[in-house]
């Protein structure tokens, strides 16, 4: 599934087609996704200016002139194809597994933009969707409300002791319940659990001081983990397969991995002679050094 680093590729992507041109025209060629439309899901768009396109966590939410927005979840293969005027097509952050995705038959949104160009929304799995809320409360939506930080927001070792504080959960669970931090997902979980050194079963809460401050390894997670997604974002996400960045080319920062999917190769901590291993939590495969990232 993308992650926060991909969908911000997405976003980014799909700005200059968006962002200050109108919905000429929306066909929907299907009545759902993963969930059914809303109604009059093409007529409240039609006509609409797009007045901004940001990210919560794995969302995109476009701010429309209406006074609501739309929001888009790529689900686990959504993507978004834009055909320019200029005759250039691009899949920003063209993030999949199957080779099957992107074939016509799964092109389930068009949306004409009044600039000229066309996108195209494509999901084979149909696990994502779109909705349509008054942008008022759009933070206290079903999709937000129980929401937890964006990590590329001010996250520190101090924001984390709050949030993990008397937790039992296993590190690697509570970084991926997005009640606490918003967009995480598996791959940068484990590459930032490497980086911080600690072992993705650790009590969530062994990073809290019993007054409540962070202990030194609480810092020095905050510090892996806005680190290895700035360097994803600017790498232009994950390429699992068929990942492409806004111009076609790959997006780069699976080559920087430091654990995922590197089962038995050497680890990349400088002097570590451990390998990299692999376990099981709930029903994902955790990648990690039994070396430098012991249990505590």
């Amino acid at each position: 599934m993308p992650e926060l680093p991909e969908v911000e590729t997405v976003r980014r992507g799909l700005v200059p087609a968006m962002v200050g041109a109108r919905f000429s025209r929306v066909t929907l060629r299907r009545p759902n996704l993963r969930f059914p439309f809303p109604e009059r899901f093409a007529a409240r768009l039609e006509g609409r200016t797009v007045t901004d396109l940001a990210r919560r966590a794995k969302y995109l939410t476009a701010g429309l002139d209406s006074g609501e927005t739309l929001i888009m979840h790529l689900g686990m293969s959504g993507r978004f194809d834009v055909a320019l005027p200029d005759g250039r097509n691009l899949s920003p952050g063209d993030f999949y597994l199957e080779g099957a995705q992107g074939t016509p038959k799964h092109d389930h949104v068009v949306m004409a933009m009044s600039n000229g160009a066309t996108i195209t929304y494509n999901d084979a799995r149909r696990f994502g969707f779109m909705d349509l809320v008054p942008s008022e409360t759009l933070a206290s939506s079903r999709h937000f409300a129980r929401m937890g930080v964006e990590p590329l927001d001010g996250l520190t070792g101090a924001v984390i002791a709050g949030l993990f504080r008397h937790k039992i959960a296993p590190l690697k669970a509570a970084l991926l319940d997005q009640r606490l931090i918003a967009g995480l997902g598996n791959i940068y979980v484990c590459e930032a659990l490497h980086r911080a050194r600690l072992h993705p079963e650790t009590p969530a809460g062994l990073l809290v001081k019993p007054d409540g401050r962070p202990t030194p390894k609480a810092n020095a997670l905050a510090k892996a983990i806005v680190q290895v997604l700035e360097e994803a974002v600017k790498a232009g996400g994950s390429t699992l397969r068929d990942y492409a960045h806004t111009d076609g080319t790959a997006g780069a920062f699976q080559h920087a991995f430091r654990v995922y999917d590197r089962v038995g190769e050497p680890c990349r901590h400088p002097g570590c002679r451990g390998s990299v291993t692999r376990i099981v939590q709930a029903n994902r495969s955790t990648f990690f050094c039994e070396t430098c990232q012991p249990p505590v």
